[in-house]
């Protein structure tokens, strides 16, 4: 009887969480983006919400927090302190902070994982000046003229990835930080800097117009509709890095889990649109919804990979 009467209980929670899921929102829901407007991520939000908005009955807004790697929209979330207030980016935004900052400014345990969106196509290219055939060749050419290159990443994860990679690989050039991508690839057409990874979206309209080249992809499988090969399948594959773009939640918040999994298959049901799924390939995203568990499962690869490439230049999580 009393196992009976257990079981009665576990039902009735269920029924509960569930009828409270279907009943959220109750009120606006604001997703924090970690960086500004125009970016493909900023495009893929704004795509998700204008549908959400029509699904919840509620309006789902994007408000753009760009600035601190992050961190200024991470600090927006938790201290809203509310289950409708999410996180909306890249998670090279927050992974690499253990490393790269002098002190946390949040706690990490803060951040839940609620779905995974999308993933930015990362490409890497050089200026389309320089005799490079493939990157292979460009790698010869770095290591002939030990120093004297130059080289830049659009987000500090990548920072991390490529850095280790040319320390292990015995190849000395040297580092130029940017704080916007204009300026950056306005300096790779010139041959001020001679090798760039970032978003395909970013350089996409100079590699167009023939001035600058494409030589990889920084991903495992080759993108739909983009004829360039993988770094995987170049031989380099400690190149990888998959830009994960997701929802976060802040566990402070109070968000329930049957909120979560709502959420999650919202964006499933929105990513099956056969117009967000060409909208999201026009901006160079690739398509991959996720829901929490399948997330932090993208997030956890994500961080083995930014560890052993950490480790490598003998750094050390500070937190």
């Amino acid at each position: 009887m009393i196992k009976l009467k257990a079981v009665f209980a576990t039902v009735l929670a269920v029924i509960s969480l569930n009828a409270a899921a279907q009943s959220w929102p109750q009120k606006p829901v604001r997703f924090i983006l970690s960086l500004g407007a125009g970016s493909g991520a900023d495009i893929g939000a704004r795509l998700y919400a204008d549908r959400f908005s029509r699904t919840w009955g509620q309006p789902a807004v994007v408000e753009n927090r760009p600035g601190g790697d992050g961190v200024i929209a991470i600090n927006a979330v938790i201290a809203a302190r509310d289950d409708h207030t999410f996180l909306w980016g890249p998670t090279a935004n927050f992974v690499a902070h253990p490393y790269t900052l002098d002190r946390m400014p949040y706690d990490p345990k803060e951040l839940v994982p609620v779905a995974r969106v999308s993933g930015t196509v990362v490409t890497l290219a050089v200026p389309a000046s320089m005799n490079v055939a493939s990157l292979k060749d460009f790698f010869a050419q770095a290591k002939q003229q030990s120093g004297k290159m130059n080289w830049a990443t659009a987000v500090t994860m990548t920072d991390v990835i490529l850095e280790g990679f040319l320390k292990s690989s015995g190849i000395d050039m040297a580092h130029v930080r940017y704080k916007d991508t204009v300026s950056a690839v306005n300096d790779l057409i010139e041959n001020r800097i001679q090798f760039y990874s970032a978003a395909y979206a970013i350089v996409r309209p100079q590699a167009q117009a023939g001035r600058i080249k494409l030589l990889a992809v920084q991903a495992r499988n080759r993108v739909p509709g983009l004829d360039l090969p993988t770094v995987s399948e170049l031989g380099f594959p400690g190149l990888n890095f998959e830009g994960l773009v997701g929802i976060m939640a802040a566990r402070s918040s109070g968000v329930s889990n049957a909120v979560r999994d709502r959420i999650a298959a919202d964006v499933k049901k929105v990513s099956a649109d056969p117009q967000v799924a060409e909208r999201l390939a026009a901006t160079a995203q690739l398509n991959i919804p996720g829901n929490a568990e399948e997330f932090a499962a993208s997030i956890e690869e994500q961080v083995a990979h930014l560890a052993a490439s950490a480790k490598l230049l003998g750094m050390k999580p500070k937190q």
